[in-house]
C-alpha cells in the first residue's frame, strides 16, 4: 500500500492521532522515525530517447510547453565538463595540496630547483596568465600555482624575480581592463579573491631585479659557454627577458595621459617598439626551447586546481582548461603584433579616421587586453572625465573635417551672434555621448557590438532631430547675409552618415555570428542593396559638394586679398570623398548580385525554406529590422514594400528578356552587378588589401553566375556553397 491509496485521518487541530500512526506503520507507510517511504517505479528510457534523438537534425530544438528555451539553457549538460561540477576532480579521494601541505611533503621547493623546474614554473604561469585574460578566474588560474601565494619565500633569484612580476602583470592587466570596461562576463572575471597584489614593490624595482637576474645568467653564460646545462641557461635567460620587456611595454602604454596626439614614445622608432621586435626575438626562442622544462602533469610546478576552490562563489564553478604553453606563446605572439598596432591610435589626428582606425581594428577579432589598451590610449578613462569643452572641440572638428558646416568655418557668424554658437555647442555637447559610445562600442566582442549598436540607433535618431533644427535655425539666420551658401542639411547630413554606418555595421555583424540562414540573405542584402548603401552614397555626394563649395567660397575670399590663411589644400577638382563613393557603389552592387542570385536559387529550388507551418517570412523579416523602426531618416522599408519592389524588379527582367527562363534572368541580372562591381574595383588608384579580396570575390561570382545562367547544373537541387572564408560579408557562391 502506497501511501496515495491510504486515507490519513487527522484531527481538529490537523495532527495525525496515535491510532493512526500506528496503523501507518504497520501498513508501511510511515517508518519508526515518522519519515514517509518512499517508492520510485524507474523506468529506463535510455534507449527510446536516444532513438528519437536521432530524428533531430543538426541544431535543432525539442521545444514543449514545460520546457523552453529559458530552461535549456539553465539546464546543466551532465557529462560535460564545462557545465556538470560532478565531472570535475571535487570527489577525488586525493586530498586537496596546499601550500603548508606542499612544503611538508617537499612537493614545493623554494631552494636547490633545478634549471628545468624553474622553466617548467615560469612556462606555466604564462600559460594560466593566459587563461585567465581569456575569460577564466584567477583562483582556477594564476593563483592556482602555489609558488605564487609565499613569492619572497622563494630562495632561487630567477624564478622569485618572475613571480613577483606575475603579480604585477596581473595588477596592470586588471588596470587596463577595468578602466575600459568593454568586457562581458564571458570575457573577463575581476575578482581576485582577496590575494593582494604586492603593492610594496614598485614598478622600478620589480624591472631591477629583472634586470639582475638577467646579468648574473648572462654573466653565467659568457664565463662558461661550454656548461653541459647552457641552453637551459639561456632559455631561462629568454623568459626573465621577455617577461621584463612585455612589463615594460605595458607599463609605458598605462603611463600615457590618454590625449589623441603623437608620442614620442609610440612612434615606430621608439624604446617601445624596439622593446615589442625584441619580445617577438625572445618569444622565438622561448618556443624552440619548451622541452627543457618539466612537463605541465608534473607536481613539481605546485600547481593545484583546487587550491582555491574556497573561495569560489557557491554557484557551478566554471571549468577551467589551462592553455597548453605552446597555444599560449602564440597567444603573446599574436598579442605583440597588437599592440604594434594599437600604438599607431596616435597617428589618426581626425575624430573619422580614428573611428574608422577602431572599426577596422575590431574587425580582427583582438583580444581583450589589446581591446582594452586602445580604448585607455583613446579615451580618457572614465569617460565622463571627457570635459564639455574638449567634446565640443573633438566633434567641431569632426563635422568641419566632413562636410565643414558653413557655421563653423565663418568666424564672423558665430562672432556676431552669440545665440548661434550657443545653439551649435549645445548640439555637438549633446552628439558626445552618443559618438563617444560608438568608439567605446568598437571595444566589445564581435557579439555583443550588434546588441549595442541596436540601442545606439535610438540616441542617433534624437540626434537627427535635433541636428534637423539647427541646420533649420542656422539656414533662416544667414541665408540673406551669406547668399547663396547654404546650411540646410550640414549637421544633418553628418549625424546620418553615421546613423547609415551603424545600420550597415548591424546587418553585416549577421553574417559575422552566423545569425542567418540562406533563405533569408535575400531581403538582407536587398535592405543594403536598393536602401541603405544607397543612401550612403547619396549623403557622401552631398558632403562631397557642399565640401568643393566651400573651398570655391574660401579660394574666392583668398582671391580678395584676405591672405593665405584659408589656403585650399586639396588639388583643384579632386573630389575628397570619390574614393568612399565609389566603394560604397562597390558594396552595393555586390549586394544586388547576392540579392539576385539567392532569387534565382530560390526559382530553381536549390535553396530550402522552412515548413510552412513553422515559418512566416514577414515575422521573420520585421524581426530582422526591429531596430530600424524608430528612425526617422531613413525611414524604415516594411514588408510589403519589399515584395512589392521584388516583383517590380522581376517583371522588369522578364520583360527585358522573354526567351530565357526565369531564373537563368535573374542569374544574368546578378552576373551584371558583379560585373559593375568588378569594373570599378579594377579603376580604383592603389588597391589595399580589402579591395584586392573584394576583386577577388567579384570575379569568382561572375564566372560561377554566368555559367548558371547558360544553364550550368541546371537538373541538380544540391544547394550552394556561400563561402565566407575570403571575406566575413561577401562570400563566394560555389557550386558542388
Amino acid at each position: 500500500m502506497s501511501s496515495s491509496d491510504h486515507h490519513i485521518k487527522v484531527d481538529d487541530d490537523g495532527d495525525i492521532s496515535d491510532d493512526e500512526k500506528k496503523k501507518l506503520l504497520e501498513d508501511g507507510v510511515f517508518t519508526t522515525t515518522a519519515t514517509p517511504k518512499l517508492t520510485y517505479n524507474w523506468v529506463d528510457i535510455t534507449k527510446e530517447f536516444t532513438t528519437l534523438a536521432k530524428t533531430l537534425n543538426l541544431g535543432e530544438l525539442l521545444l514543449d510547453e514545460h520546457f523552453g528555451l529559458y530552461e535549456a539553457m539553465s539546464a546543466v549538460e551532465m557529462m560535460d565538463p564545462k557545465m556538470d561540477a560532478g565531472m570535475m576532480c571535487n570527489r577525488s579521494d586525493k586530498p586537496t595540496l596546499t601550500f603548508a601541505r606542499a612544503v611538508e611533503s617537499g612537493i614545493l621547493k623554494f631552494e636547490g630547483l633545478d634549471l628545468s623546474e624553474q622553466i617548467g614554473v615560469i612556462d606555466h604561469v604564462l600559460s594560466c596568465l593566459v587563461s585567465w585574460i581569456e575569460g577564466n578566474s584567477l583562483a582556477q588560474t594564476v593563483f592556482a600555482n602555489l609558488y605564487l601565494h609565499k613569492p619572497f619565500y622563494i630562495e632561487e633569484r630567477p624564478l622569485k624575480a618572475f613571480c613577483i612580476t606575475a603579480y604585477k602583470m596581473v595588477e596592470i592587466v586588471k588596470h587596463f581592463i577595468d578602466q575600459a570596461t568593454v568586457f562581458e562576463e564571458e570575457d573577463y572575471q575581476p575578482m581576485q579573491y582577496g590575494y593582494r597584489l604586492i603593492p610594496d614593490v614598485s614598478e622600478q624595482r620589480t624591472i631591477g631585479m629583472l634586470r639582475e637576474v638577467e646579468e648574473d645568467l648572462s654573466r653565467r653564460l659568457r664565463q662558461r659557454p661550454a656548461l653541459p646545462n647552457a641552453e637551459s641557461i639561456g632559455a631561462l635567460l629568454s623568459r626573465v627577458k621577455f617577461v621584463r620587456l612585455l612589463y615594460s611595454v605595458l607599463g609605458v602604454l598605462g603611463r600615457q595621459d590618454s590625449e589623441p596626439e603623437v608620442r614620442k614614445e609610440l612612434r615606430p622608432d621608439s624604446e617601445l617598439h624596439k622593446a615589442l621586435n625584441n619580445c617577438s626575438e625572445q618569444l622565438t626562442i622561448m618556443r624552440n626551447t619548451i622541452s627543457l622544462g618539466i612537463p605541465p602533469d608534473s607536481p613539481k610546478l605546485g600547481f593545484e586546481p583546487l587550491a582555491n576552490q574556497r573561495l569560489l562563489p557557491p554557484t557551478f564553478p566554471r571549468y577551467a582548461k589551462i592553455k597548453s604553453r605552446e597555444e599560449a606563446f602564440v597567444y603573446y605572439d599574436d598579442l605583440i603584433q597588437r599592440l604594434k598596432v594599437v600604438c599607431k591610435i596616435y597617428s589618426h589626428a581626425s575624430f573619422h579616421t580614428a573611428l574608422d582606425f577602431f572599426m577596422e581594428f575590431s574587425r580582427q577579432k583582438p583580444c581583450l587586453l589589446s581591446r582594452s589598451i586602445l580604448q585607455v590610449l583613446y579615451i580618457p578613462q572614465p569617460s565622463s572625465l571627457l570635459t564639455n569643452t574638449r567634446v565640443v572641440e573633438i566633434l567641431r572638428e569632426a563635422a568641419k573635417s566632413f562636410i565643414c558646416p558653413p557655421a563653423l568655418s565663418s568666424k564672423t557668424l558665430l562672432a556676431s551672434n552669440p545665440q548661434a554658437k550657443e545653439f551649435v555647442d549645445m548640439f555637438l555637447l549633446h552628439c558626445g555621448r552618443p559618438f563617444v559610445q560608438l568608439i567605446q562600442l568598437c571595444g566589445h566582442n564581435r557579439a555583443r557590438q550588434r546588441e549595442r549598436l541596436a540601442h545606439l540607433l535610438e540616441d542617433f535618431s534624437n540626434l537627427q532631430d535635433e541636428a534637423e533644427k539647427v541646420d533649420a535655425y542656422l539656414h533662416n539666420l544667414t541665408s540673406k547675409s551669406e547668399g547663396k551658401r547654404s546650411h540646410l542639411a550640414c549637421f544633418g547630413t553628418w549625424i546620418l552618415y553615421h546613423t547609415l554606418r551603424i545600420m550597415i555595421m548591424y546587418l553585416l555583424s549577421g553574417f559575422e555570428l552566423q545569425l542567418y540562414s540562406i533563405h533569408e540573405y535575400h531581403y538582407i542584402y536587398w535592405y543594403l542593396y536598393e536602401f541603405l548603401y544607397g543612401w550612403l552614397v547619396s549623403s557622401l555626394s552631398r558632403a562631397d559638394s557642399l565640401l568643393m563649395e566651400q573651398e570655391s567660397y574660401l579660394e574666392k575670399e583668398n582671391s580678395r586679398g584676405k591672405g593665405k590663411k584659408n589656403k585650399v589644400r586639396r588639388k583643384k577638382g579632386c573630389r575628397p570623398y570619390a574614393k568612399d563613393i565609389t566603394l560604397s557603389q562597390v558594396y552595393q552592387n555586390l549586394c544586388g548580385g547576392y540579392y539576385k542570385a539567392t532569387l534565382a536559387f530560390q526559382r530553381t529550388g536549390k535553396i530550402s525554406f522552412p515548413k510552412s507551418e513553422f515559418d512566416c517570412e514577414k515575422v521573420r523579416y520585421e524581426h530582422r529590422f526591429l531596430p530600424f523602426s524608430n528612425l526617422h531618416t531613413p525611414p524604415p522599408m516594411q514588408y510589403s514594400e519589399f515584395s512589392d519592389m521584388t516583383k517590380s524588379m522581376e517583371t522588369q527582367i522578364c520583360v527585358a528578356d522573354r526567351e530565357a527562363p526565369d531564373h537563368s534572368r535573374l542569374f544574368m541580372a546578378a552576373c551584371k552587378n558583379f560585373h559593375q562591381a568588378r569594373t570599378l574595383l579594377e579603376i580604383m588608384p592603389s588597391p589595399d588589401q580589402e579591395v584586392n579580396t573584394l576583386l577577388l570575390v567579384a570575379k569568382t561570382n561572375f564566372v560561377v553566375l554566368k555559367l548558371l545562367a547558360g544553364g550550368h547544373k541546371q537538373d541538380s537541387n544540391t544547394p550552394p556553397i556561400f563561402d565566407f572564408s575570403h571575406h566575413c560579408h561577401f562570400p563566394i557562391i560555389k557550386l558542388t
